[in-house]
């Protein structure tokens, strides 16, 4: 059986200008081609379409749009000062000791120098330890290795954001 139930932030997604749309899906994800692709795919039946369309959008994303993605993540234990998402996604490190913090400053700068963009993770749910633990694992991995982890971590980033967008209420 087959619900025809459209959540309401979808349902608002839905009809949105194309330039309001494109604004919430790059508040999403920094990455104009990702959103241009989910942009160009509405209205959408029902949040597991925008999710698959999602994820084949962040399959295709080419090594700059790729880029261009990770330019809109701050590092792990710096979210962007009056950015409510990052801060969210970012909790675990939120009640780190002084030495974590330090500790995955000197990560994030050493991944940074290595690959040449920030450590990107699904920080949602992880602990400052686990996200550290994760940092020293990765900065191991061979750069087209990493691109792919890079990758599939953005994909679970986007579903997250993306079902914020879905459930969210209507604003006042």
């Amino acid at each position: 059986m087959t619900s025809t139930f459209t959540p309401p932030g979808l349902a608002r997604f839905n009809v949105l200008e194309e330039h309001a749309a494109f604004a919430v899906l790059l508040e999403a994800c920094a990455s104009t081609a990702w959103a241009r692709r989910l942009l160009a795919a509405r209205p959408y039946a029902g949040p597991e379409n925008l999710y698959a369309a999602s994820d084949t959008a962040t399959a295709g994303l080419t090594d700059g749009d790729l880029a261009e993605a990770m330019a809109g993540h701050p590092p792990i234990g710096r979210p962007k000062p009056g950015d409510p998402t990052s801060a969210r996604e970012q909790r675990g490190m939120a009640g780190a000791s002084e030495d974590l913090r330090a500790e995955m400053l000197d990560l994030n700068l050493s991944y940074q120098e290595k690959f040449g963009h920030v450590f990107l993770i699904c920080a949602t749910g992880r602990t400052g330890e686990q996200m550290r633990d994760a940092v020293k694992e990765r900065i191991g991995n061979a750069p087209e290795r990493e691109r792919e982890i890079v990758r599939a971590e953005l994909g679970k980033i986007n579903r997250i954001r993306l079902a914020r967008i879905v459930e969210e209420e209507a604003r006042a």
